[in-house]
């Protein structure tokens, strides 16, 4: 496994080390920051480590700015704006890649699954649905993505049904209809393909009282 890219700013290391230099020209244009990034979170996309962090505070960049970079360069702006400390901001900048399958975007999104603001779940669930198509790239990508990083999509599991039960439990009485509980059946589904075997649930079954969580 490759280590983590020795550039000193550590928004680098959220990428391979392939995309090193598409990732120094996003920074370029990124407004300077007072407070650093917060807990960093890493996982493993195509045999290399990466670290990629767990809030921004980073403003966005102005429109004019973008215009310098290639598609890909904006490609990796808007994943590391899906990890800004503004629920908004991450939702616009997500609607932006969240239809891609290329390996690097795939932790930003299964990151944002296991997070709070139901909004986004819906967007993921609407822009995913081939998720559930065996073959397709996105079953595919992200199936293999969970079998490379299996401790970072339990917790993702724990999380989902933590936020259903502190935040949700009024709008989704089941957890089973719940838009986190669809997506994770969904990935779960690419995972046992690319395994070869069913992937652990750590989802509440029909009728489980769900205790302990929050």
């Amino acid at each position: 496994m490759q280590p983590l890219s020795s550039h000193s700013d550590p928004l680098i290391n959220a990428f391979p080390v392939e995309l090193s230099g598409d990732a120094e020209a996003v920074l370029a244009i990124m407004p300077v920051s007072r407070f650093r990034p917060l807990d960093p979170f890493s996982v493993v996309v195509e045999g290399q480590r990466v670290s990629i962090p767990g809030r921004l505070y980073n403003d966005e960049p102005p429109t004019d700015a973008l215009a310098s970079l290639s598609s890909r360069q904006r490609q990796l702006l808007h994943c590391l704006y899906s990890r800004h400390h503004d629920g908004t901001v991450r939702q616009r900048h997500l609607a932006k890649v969240v239809g891609s399958v290329d390996p690097w975007v795939v932790p930003f999104v299964v990151q944002l699954v296991g997070e709070y603001v139901v909004e986004i779940l819906t967007v993921i669930c609407d822009e995913l649905r081939d998720l559930a198509m065996p073959g397709a790239s996105s079953h595919l990508a992200y199936g293999q993505f969970i079998v490379d990083n299996p401790a970072f999509f339990a917790r993702t599991q724990r999380r989902v049904v933590s936020y259903w039960s502190c935040y949700y439990r009024s709008a989704y009485a089941s957890f089973q209809g719940y838009p986190g509980c669809t997506l994770l059946e969904l990935l779960r589904s690419a995972a046992s393909d690319r395994a070869g075997r069913p992937w652990p649930s750590l989802a509440p079954a029909v009728g489980t009282r769900v205790d302990g969580y929050c």
